[in-house]
């Protein structure tokens, strides 16, 4: 899984590393190992390599290998009767249109590089600190990092500003969470403080393991002074992060640039090529081996007309020395070669770059795509991927900050079995919040947070006239929890949570008049409704994952001990004395009813303890503390054993806010049978209360499976069990189909069969169960389960994991993927997908100068896929079914030609309609449609998602679909050779003289051609438009008046060489069965395809069909009403949705926290600007039955019997 090679930047040879060994201020030994400094690269071209890499990726298409070819045959006089600039012109302008564009895109990425490479930081070189270039810092430098700056490289952390050598870290570049983690240097490294001399006379030693791309792993030992210590994950500071709420802090650089644990994570850049464009390249390839085939016929009969007829006209028409048949048939062969070139113009390519820059343009001007709030419309960032879009199949999403606004609100309460958050009229009718409902005025509190908004008065006026049982619950929320307030003027109160909803929970009871205002080792300071109270702080049970819940143990002023705990209801009801039972009932219902809504949910409880048993129980816990065997199990059972009898308090429901319209995206895109997983970084109970919340987890789903075992057979034991589940009658083994595509069929591919089941299910596999299921010998098994669900979601995963997944399922399921996400976390699953979307949101920009395209908000995916990649893949099949089919009529008609003019390679149509063909009379028209063509409009798409299905199955373009329109293209250029032929043969003007010459059946021949390639370009267009009618009118204009112009004595007699048509139109316009034949030709060729085309639309309607009659009968549908999610009844709840460290709450409770508080404040040192939550929507809230309510003891002095 790990990487382990370092390499030099600048592309020195590698060299395999097993250990990494760096010495403190001691460059020449660290240089000797020749590690990758701190520079970053990700452009793909330096100014020497641009040319000849461009040129290389550029001739691996194998249309401008095939182009060059053809000029290379040009520059030969005796084989070619074009000259050379015909094919040389529009080559170089293809090529020079793409290497600008490839230019570029990789100046923005080295200015990208030049940008981060060019910060700064403090350097401790020679006894001193030096400012220096990121990309000049050296593996085993020291560096200072302060407040608020991003950490430079991986850093092993030596010593901070703070108690205990702790920094506070920000990882949304990493893992895409926003919450701070703690980090604590060695004691040993920690004693070095701030001091210079101390720092330079450091010669501490680092061994340790390669760079790699595990996140949440290091191992290590640090060798100082002959003694030698232990590093693990809880040391370092790796590059991505943000320093916070930290003055300063120094750290040894581990590793460099390329070797980051964040650039190991990024993957590689690739280029990225559409299926589209596979497939054209496989076409091209046949298209060769019939122009081959032809050429041969074609070369094989002017071997035998010279034999057998040539001789004859040697008297006036002598051969050249030494031509005789069998040469004069090779150069005929290759003559055929640049003649019949048409079938392969160009002009495609051109064509095809120009048609995907305007539909990249159609969804960056895209109003209803573009997010006023933060100013930023939608960006097709990648100009050769649009197509695409209308095949997705899988959408790889990540959660926070994509799915998620990453901003906690404290939505609804339960406290004492009455639920609170709900708003009700006159009538006990629930009542919908909007913008206009009245607020919580919470003036009243001098320290309330301005920006918190809540609904509900009941829930204040019950808290401001003393109700004992809601005061306990906001003094609970007050009390326990692991939150560092900052202050940076009097009563201006900031928190900085490990949890964004320990930060919500906080602030909700701030707001409620228990504002927690300050804190110690041992004590905890809050207002109580405005009075000051301190709290002495005894004990602090942690949080972790086993336990799922969090306990302290306060003294009040007047003595009383008491037990404070929230946490999971599963696991605070199995503790809660049996009087509570009752409320433990009305509670649940609450609880079942906010898990609907999709809300994190948390369960409050409290114990009083008696001073007597608090004592032993202390001693007991101070032995286990230093207890050097068994102590997290020795910890375990004395908390299990005071965590009991505890008494309920209520509930809380925190939102993770969604996005705007994720839950209705989501239903409109798996209406379009496209698969959403989701890959996050966030603990399970999070994800998969967001799963219900997006209505991708649903209740009345038939199961959902949870995959988290620690061993890799027990992973496969879980999938096989919910896969037996699911599909009994399935076979053990998968059926993998094997198959050769690419070019040449040399690429192997091995496809994974969808099996049907019967019911719906969704998959939710753990971080360390993924990376079980991911090895060789389980990936397929991982697959063929996952598939079978409507909805995956995979928690803990890193982002090298979100990658692998991606590659898993495009490796054995040859299907579209999209992967869709905000952080640097997300950026190598966004180059592995076929398609990359970025959000730019609360997670910096890494994303979105990574993606393909980017937008601010996940609801616009819909829009992206529905609307404008659908268009563009209609848009761009319809482009090619028509471009081939009028070049291959356009060619097939000199195949004809060619056994009436003795195989010379003589072209049948004036060689200036041969020249402006594609270039002038066809171009527009095929860009109009290509551009502007719809065959539904943006509502009728929504309307009916199912009309995206087509493009999943290739149905508008494939091999199949090229078949049939090669065979369109033989049939029309029978029509049109032979019905002007027959018709001319025989035929006299009005005045008796001939019409039949070779020039006449020319000017007839191209005139048909162009009308009947026209009259298919009008069959194919559904949606008009004034651009379309001018392009196509404009071109058969410009044809005629060009045609009249060109054949015209004036311009015969200033060129007389170049124009030897003259008076041709004369000869043969002005006649009336000349255009009889005209309009006969023309409907014996549309007359087919109009005939089959009714017939499969009566007795074999695809959807288009159906959705555009509908669209005929009926108006136009109504923009789609904002629709309240039903509410659902759940059983299934957060289990501590809280994502903080375990161990956190050892460090609040040390002695030796906060010792150099009395000396500064630490309270200023992160400015705070005004986060999102100010910016919210309301809420649509929903309201339940009231519950009576029911009298309990509460913290406040209430005695309760039963304690």
């Amino acid at each position: 899984m790990g990487s382990v090679t370092s390499s030099h930047l600048c592309g020195g040879e590698k060299k395999l590393e097993t250990e990494r060994h760096v010495r403190a201020n001691d460059r020449p030994f660290n240089l000797s190992y020749h590690y990758a400094n701190n520079a970053i690269k990700t452009s793909k071209y330096n100014i020497f390599t641009f040319l000849p890499l461009n040129l290389f990726e550029q001739f691996r298409r194998l249309a401008n290998a095939y182009f060059l070819f053809l000029l290379l045959l040009q520059l030969i006089p005796q084989v070619s009767s074009l000259s050379w600039f015909t094919t040389a012109v529009p080559l170089i302008i293809v090529l020079s249109i793409t290497a600008a564009k490839d230019a570029n895109d990789d100046i923005n990425r080295h200015k990208c590089d030049k940008q981060v490479n060019n910060r700064t930081v403090d350097v401790l070189i020679d006894g001193e600190l030096r400012s220096e270039k990121w990309m000049k810092v050296q593996v085993g430098d020291i560096i200072k990092l302060e407040n608020n700056e991003f950490v430079t490289a991986d850093l092993l952390l030596l010593s901070s500003s703070e108690p205990l050598n702790l920094v506070y870290v920000e990882t949304a570049e990493l893992d895409g969470e926003t919450n701070l983690k703690v980090k604590q240097a060695l004691t040993v490294t920690g004693e070095l403080g701030d001091s210079i001399e101390a720092l330079a006379s450091f010669k501490g030693e680092v061994r340790c393991e390669p760079p790699n791309n595990r996140l949440d792993k290091f191992k290590g030992n640090l060798t100082v002074n002959g003694q030698t210590y232990s590093l693990d994950n809880d040391k370092v500071l790796l590059r991505g992060c943000t320093l916070r709420n930290t003055e300063w802090c120094f750290g040894l650089v581990i590793f460099g640039g390329p070797d980051t644990k964040l650039m190991q994570n990024s993957g590689k850049a690739v280029f990225k090529r559409t299926s589209v464009d596979h497939l054209m390249n496989i076409l091209v390839l046949s298209i060769f081996g019939f122009l081959a085939t032809m050429c041969s016929i074609l070369a094989i009969g002017n071997a035998i007309w010279e034999v057998r007829e040539g001789s004859v006209f040697t008297a006036f028409l002598p051969r050249e020395p030494g031509i005789n048949a069998a040469l004069s048939s090779f150069l005929t062969f290759w003559s055929y070669v640049i003649i019949l070139n048409a079938v392969v113009p160009i002009s495609l390519y051109v064509s095809v770059e120009i048609i995907r820059l305007g539909n990249s343009f159609f969804i960056d001007w895209d109003r209803k795509m573009y997010y006023p709030k933060k100013d930023t419309p939608a960006q097709a960032r990648t100009t050769t991927l649009n197509e695409e879009l209308g095949q997705i199949k899988y959408i790889f999403s990540d959660k926070t900050g994509t799915l998620t606004q990453n901003i906690m609100n404290f939505n609804k309460c339960s406290i004492n079995g009455k639920a609170y958050g709900e708003l009700y009229d006159f009538s006990g009718q629930r009542v919908e919040i909007t913008e206009k409902t009245e607020k919580v005025d919470f003036s009243w509190n001098q320290l309330a947070d301005p920006k918190f908004v809540f609904h509900d008065h009941n829930l204040l006026e019950t808290v401001r006239e003393g109700n004992p049982e809601v005061q306990a619950f906001f003094r609970l929320l007050a009390l326990c929890h692991t939150v560092m307030p900052e202050e940076k003027k009097e009563g201006q109160l900031n928190y900085q949570a490990q949890s964004p909803d320990e930060g919500a929970l906080v602030t909700a009871a701030r707001n409620f008049g228990f504002v927690f205002r300050s804190r110690t080792p041992e004590t905890i300071t809050i207002m109580e409704m405005g009075k000051k109270v301190v709290y002495e702080l005894l004990a602090v049970l942690d949080f972790n994952n086993v336990r799922k819940r969090m306990s302290v143990i306060v003294r009040s002023p007047e003595g009383k001990l008491t037990l404070l705990c929230k946490g999971a209801d599963t696991i605070i009801y199995e503790r809660l004395h049996p009087s509570c039972n009752k409320l433990m009932e009305v509670t649940t219902a609450h609880l079942n009813e906010y898990a609907g809504d999709g809300l994190r949910t948390l369960v409050l409880a409290y114990k009083d303890l008696d001073e007597s048993y608090m004592k032993k129980w202390n001693l007991r816990h101070q032995d286990a503390s230093t207890a050097m065997d068994d102590r997290d199990e020795r910890l375990h059972e004395l908390y299990e054993d005071i965590e009991k009898d505890l008494i309920l308090l209520g509930a809380t429901a925190v939102e993770d806010k969604l996005q705007d319209g994720v839950p209705q995206t989501i239903e409109q895109l798996a209406k379009a049978d496209i698969k959403i997983w989701v890959l996050t970084g966030d603990k399970q109970e999070t994800a998969e209360n967001i799963g219900y919340s997006c209505n991708m987890l649903r209740e009345e789903m038939t199961d959902v499976f949870i995959v988290a075992a620690n061993t890799a057979e027990g992973v496969r034991e879980e999938l096989q069990r919910a896969r037996r589940k699911m599909c009994p009658e399935a076979a053990e083994e998968p059926t993998v189909i094997e198959a050769r595509a690419g070019l040449f069929w040399l690429q192997k591919t091995k496809t994974v069969q969808d099996e049907k089941v019967d019911g719906e299910y969704g998959l939710i596999i753990n971080g360390h169960s993924l990376a079980f299921a991911l090895e060789k010998d389980l990936e397929l098994e991982l697959l063929r389960t996952a598939c079978m669900c409507q909805t995956v979601i995979c928690c803990r995963v890193t982002p090298l994991q979100k990658a692998q997944v991606v590659q898993l399922v495009k490796k054995y399921k040859q299907a579209v993927t999209l992967a869709i996400g905000d952080g640097a976390n997300d950026v190598s699953m966004i180059k592995a997908a076929h398609i990359g979307v970025g959000i730019s949101g609360q997670e910096g920009m890494q994303a979105v100068l990574s993606s393909d395209f980017s937008f601010a908000q996940f609801r616009y995916l819909q829009r992206l896929l529905l609307v404008h990649g659908r268009w563009s893949y209609i848009r761009m099949c319809k482009f090619l079914r028509y471009f081939f089919f009028k070049n291959f009529t356009f060619t097939l008609m000199h195949f004809w030609y060619a056994f009436f003019c003795g195989f010379s390679a003589q072209t049948v149509y004036d060689e200036l309609f041969i020249t402006a063909y594609n270039t002038v009379y066809t171009a527009l028209p095929v860009l109009g449609i290509s551009l502007f063509d719809q065959d539904v409009n943006d509502r009728w798409s929504f309307q009916y998602p199912q009309l995206y299905k087509p493009g999943q199955l290739n149905m508008y373009f494939s091999k199949k679909a090229f078949v049939r329109c090669i065979m369109n293209s033989c049939y029309c250029s029978l029509i049109l050779f032979f019905i002007p032929w027959a018709a001319m043969r025989d035929m006299v003007r009005d005045d008796g003289k001939d019409i039949a010459d070779y020039q006449s059946f020319a000017l007839v021949a191209q005139t048909c051609l162009l009308i009947v390639v026209s009259a298919q370009l009008f069959l194919d267009t559904y949606h008009w438009t004034s651009v379309n009618q001018l392009f196509m009118w404009g071109s058969l204009a410009t044809y005629f008046a060009a045609t009249f112009t060109l054949y015209s004595n004036g311009i015969f007699l200033i060129f007389t060489s170049a124009f030897p048509f003259v008076g041709t139109e004369r000869n043969s316009l002005n006649q009336p069965n000349i255009w009889l034949t005209i309009l006969l030709t023309c409907l014996l060729c549309a007359l087919p395809v109009v005939a089959l085309r009714f017939i499969l639309i009566q007795i074999r309607p695809t959807i288009n069909d159906k959705v555009r009659y509908k669209v005929t009968e009926e108006t136009l549908p109504a923009p789609a009403p904002r629709r309240t999610r039903p509410r659902r009844i759940s059983t299934r709840r957060s289990g501590y949705a809280f994502s903080h460290s375990q161990g956190y709450g050892y460090l609040v409770t040390s002695h030796k926290f906060l010792l150099k508080s009395h000396l500064r404040s630490r309270l200023a040192l992160a400015a705070q600007t005004d986060g999102p939550l100010a910016e919210n929507q309301p809420q649509h809230y929903r309201t339940i039955d009231e519950e009576p309510e029911e009298s309990r003891s509460s913290l406040g002095g209430i005695r309760d019997s039963n304690t």
